[in-house]
């Protein structure tokens, strides 16, 4: 693997490589990027355990990070082409850019590109630092950053769809968490007439108890507001005295008061951060791309 760019070597050729204005495949973009780099033989031929070339891993990794950051679009599933603020970070960093500089260049209003801003930061950033943290650790805070990358595509996924695939989605997704009884009790209801009710799903086997579900897919910055959530307690209203409200965005502090001190109904609120976290987690919308399985020695063994 010697000479081999790291992934954020391959973020200028990858911005090369859509430079003309086309638009090309993740697969393509493995080809045309190690292309540019001059990738020999012998580096292509790097494979690692999920049984994905090395290289194609790290430009897989490059185009997700500029697309996090707008200087990549994806105007269809698996498919880039290069924006207006992919065109100036590739004029102002012909030669390379780092992970640190393009995340810079959001912080500067004269720039076309929109940085990612999760709906609640790690207190500490996540940085990758050999010479302090053991491989495990390093490990651990790479599969953070990968799920933050995932989670914001995630978003981004479900807000490209239809309302009634975001509605289905969250019933999946509480299926998924064990709600809905062992014959998986739970379904979305019709988009018309379904008085402010998303999605219902039992809570326990026999379906003696059901929770209602409410599914807003906003945008964000577009957030969930206090009338919101008194809306979908009068649809509760005769029905459950308890509900879970859905959103791709966030919530306001006046909902969230509202939510916590109401004596009348339980009502569980999940924002855009937390929702993809957990489909990340119970496995719904995502699937496992490698395992990694780390070793000690069995003291018991050399007794």
């Amino acid at each position: 693997m010697s000479g081999m760019p790291t992934w954020e070597g391959f973020m200028v050729p990858c911005l090369k490589a859509l430079s003309d204005g086309s638009t090309h495949s993740r697969r393509e973009m493995a080809k045309l990027a190690a292309d540019i780099v001059g990738l020999s033989d012998e580096q292509r031929g790097v494979i690692l355990n999920s049984g994905e070339p090395t290289y194609a891993n790290r430009i897989g990794w490059a185009l997700s990070q500029l697309a996090r950051v707008g200087a990549l679009a994806r105007p269809s599933r698996g498919n880039y082409h290069i924006t207006d603020a992919g065109r100036q970070v590739l004029a102002q960093f012909p030669q390379g850019i780092t992970e640190n500089q393009l995340d810079a260049l959001g912080q500067d209003p004269t720039w076309a590109i929109t940085p990612y801003v999760p709906a609640k930061k790690p207190e500490r950033p996540i940085t990758i630092e050999p010479t302090v943290l053991d491989p495990s650790e390093q490990i651990q805070q790479g599969i953070a950053r990968i799920h933050e990358a995932v989670s914001k595509e995630l978003l981004e996924r479900l807000l490209g769809k239809e309302p009634a695939f975001f509605e289905q989605a969250v019933v999946d997704l509480l299926l998924a968490m064990g709600y809905g009884g062992s014959d998986g009790g739970g379904e979305a209801t019709q988009l018309v007439n379904d008085g402010g009710i998303d999605g219902v799903i039992d809570q326990d086997v026999l379906g003696l108890s059901k929770v209602y579900v409410q599914a807003k897919r906003y945008k964000p910055g577009n957030t969930v507001g206090r009338p919101e959530l008194q809306g979908f307690v009068g649809a509760l209203s005769g029905k459950a005295d308890r509900g879970v409200f859905i959103t791709t965005s966030s919530f306001s502090p006046g909902a969230v008061e509202y939510a916590a001190h109401h004596t009348s109904y339980r009502l569980i609120l999940i924002d855009g951060h937390r929702l993809a976290n957990l489909m990340i987690r119970f496995g719904v919308g995502v699937q496992t791309k490698d395992t990694v399985r780390v070793v000690e020695i069995d003291e018991d063994f050399f007794e």
